[in-house]
């Protein structure tokens, strides 16, 4: 019987968890891993967290017992993987679950922002029924340029592809199965961002991606482009993008991720807190200024918010869980 513990469970996860996992001591949490929890789970042995629990070299070296973490979530950047990997603890994802969920939620951004769908809103629900200032542009025949070549990002180029874009694409590593398939060509990153008019970002992040738009590049933008980020926040330097936008190389910006969205989870005690750096309190700074700028449009790092997503994470969990359990681990991440 081993001693599991979830984090960031939502309440119509309890049960499904605890049939699945009868056979283990379960405690279950619907909150983010801090250090008040730690005395609490000091036994445990695996450990279940989402984006906003870190798991940190601290937190790691507080669970003497820890031998596995699961992230509910494709990304892996909240865990310290290499720490984890030196005291010999699994650390394993789920890459899979939201190939169509975030690349229909990067469409509806694209969509939002060529139709005007916010400020039309807006509009008629302010009692005002005129289409004057609300011209939109078509997505037909528009260059699409996408970053990363993953699940994610071709089905992007499929949705894209219905539209009528033409489309390039950026990758490390080149699929030619699916250019054969979808009709799109891959390109040096520089040729891309001076020749898309819309720009959506669908790489992991890591220290090879880390700012990969930054004031180094981001002049390159064709003049007036739209850039779209569902992936994480740190792909992009904020103020290289601040700057793009007040010079109008960059005409609209939808994000579902920021540099630093962590602290507007809790602005006040991230300003507060005397272990906070510099750097974090100017990033939440730059933030509110993408909040509250009229051409970028923010969600809440919901891309991957659907019923049939959320499903899928929290079976492919268990499943890793089992596959741990019975020393066959599976979705193992490893450093790059």
């Amino acid at each position: 019987m081993a001693k599991i513990t979830f984090f960031d469970a939502e309440p119509w996860m309890k049960p499904v968890i605890e049939k699945s996992l009868s056979k283990h001591s379960v405690q279950i949490f619907d909150e983010c891993l801090s250090d008040k929890h730690l005395p609490k789970i000091k036994d445990t042995e695996l450990l279940v967290v989402f984006i906003y629990s870190k798991v940190s070299k601290d937190i790691i070296k507080a669970l003497p017992k820890l031998k596995f973490v699961a992230t509910t979530s494709t990304g892996f950047d909240h865990i310290d993987v290499k720490a984890c990997q030196d005291k010999k603890i699994t650390v394993c994802n789920v890459p899979f679950y939201g190939e169509n969920t975030v690349a229909e939620h990067a469409m509806a951004l694209i969509l939002s922002i060529s139709r005007l769908i916010p400020q039309s809103v807006e509009r008629t629900r302010s009692g005002e029924f005129s289409y004057a200032g609300l011209r939109g542009f078509d997505l037909k025949g528009k260059t699409l340029g996408v970053v990363g070549s993953g699940h994610i990002g071709l089905n992007l180029i499929r949705y894209a592809k219905a539209f009528g874009m033409d489309v390039l694409c950026f990758d490390v590593i080149l699929n030619q199965d699916a250019v054969k398939e979808l009709g799109f060509k891959y390109v040096p990153l520089d040729e891309l961002l001076g020749k898309s008019d819309i720009i959506s970002l669908h790489a992991p992040y890591n220290p090879h991606t880390h700012h990969m738009i930054c004031k180094a590049n981001i002049g390159k933008l064709k003049k007036g482009a739209i850039i779209i980020n569902t992936a994480r926040g740190g792909l992009i330097e904020t103020e290289a993008l601040i700057s793009a936008l007040d010079s109008d190389l960059v005409s609209a910006a939808g994000l579902d991720v920021l540099e630093g969205e962590n602290a507007l989870l809790d602005p006040g005690k991230a300003v507060q807190d005397p272990q906070s750096k510099q750097e974090d309190i100017k990033l939440l700074a730059q933030d509110y200024i993408l909040l509250k700028h009229p051409r970028v449009f923010v969600t809440p790092h919901n891309a991957f918010n659907t019923w049939e997503a959320i499903r899928r994470i929290l079976d492919t969990t268990l499943e890793n869980i089992d596959a741990f359990q019975k020393g066959e681990p599976k979705n193992v991440v490893k450093l790059i």
